[in-house]
């Protein structure tokens, strides 16, 4: 997946810079008999979404801390380092950690890019405008010989065949905070440390943002129904959703989850308390209430 504006691809790149729609068709496929299967996986830069670390680290039984800490590396999405996450390799092979010999062996709990290819999705938003468009393209590397297949099939054929469509569902909530961040520009100006901090903890750390929902310092501040806490508790991909709602809440004040009414106050309360504040002096020591 790239946010690269079409027009920008140099004409060296395995990009095909033409833009395709849902309806239009692609000459491709790929199978266990064709003579590259797999070389795609020995040469990867796969950058992973919040559902393809949910779907990895279940898959692999792993806390989402072990799966970090194994399997990715972080990077910088765009200049004010907006924090990203890739699969990681070794020093001296780039090919993918889960290629075995038969081929891919989390195959069913691919991530979204392996599930596209050889397409790729490019998603913007343009200057103040509330909707992102969604538009794809080719790509055509040279050890590629699926695009020499005879068979025809449409993006959008294309895409469930793969099983694609449910995580683009799963992740656009996540896709749109991304891009509207970037289409904001300086209007929101550089983003803090803690909210990159906070920004990592909701897409990628899902584990660790269970403890924080369900913690005493989460229900001081929201006014979430126990009933609607009682399913974050279990189930990932309500907890995943609701960590992007809390994101839209934290990154771009709207107002997705309600506060408690007298939440500011309590935040006071507690602050002092942990700083133990002389109450003859409140102010001695305390530097503002500590917010997300």
């Amino acid at each position: 997946m790239t946010d690269i504006p079409l027009d920008s691809i140099p004409n060296h790149s395995p990009l095909n810079p033409v833009k395709l729609s849902l309806d239009e068709n692609i000459q491709f496929r790929c199978h266990k008999d064709i003579a590259c299967f797999n070389e795609c996986c020995k040469r990867i830069d796969i950058t992973l979404t919040p559902y393809d670390i949910l779907r990895l680290k279940t898959k692999l039984g792993l806390s989402s801390a072990e799966f970090l800490g194994q399997y990715t590396l972080p990077y910088e999405m765009d200049s004010h380092s907006m924090p990203g996450v890739k699969i990681k390799t070794a020093d001296d092979n780039p090919a993918c950690p889960f290629l075995s010999e038969t081929g891919c062996s989390v195959y069913e709990d691919r991530p979204t890019v392996c599930r596209y290819y050889a397409l790729g999705l490019m998603s913007m938003r343009k200057e103040n405008s509330a909707i992102d468009e969604d538009t794809y393209f080719l790509i055509h590397e040279d050890h590629c010989l699926g695009h020499q297949e005879s068979r025809t099939v449409t993006v959008a054929d294309y895409r469930k065949e793969q099983g694609v469509e449910e995580y683009d569902q799963i992740n656009r909530d996540w896709r749109q905070i991304i891009l509207k961040k970037r289409s904001a520009g300086p209007t929101i100006g550089k983003p803090s440390q803690r909210s990159f901090q906070f920004f990592f903890l909701c897409s990628y750390n899902l584990d660790g943002l269970r403890d924080f929902v369900l913690s005493d310092g989460f229900s001081e501040v929201y006014d979430v129904e126990s009933a609607i806490l009682d399913i974050l508790k279990t189930d990932d991909v309500m907890l995943l959703s609701f960590g992007f709602k809390l994101l839209k809440q934290v990154l771009f004040g709207e107002n997705t989850i309600p506060l408690q009414a007298d939440a500011m106050q309590k935040r006071v309360e507690r602050r002092r308390e942990d700083l133990n504040v002389d109450p003859e002096d409140p102010n001695k020591n305390y530097d503002g209430p500590e917010m997300i």
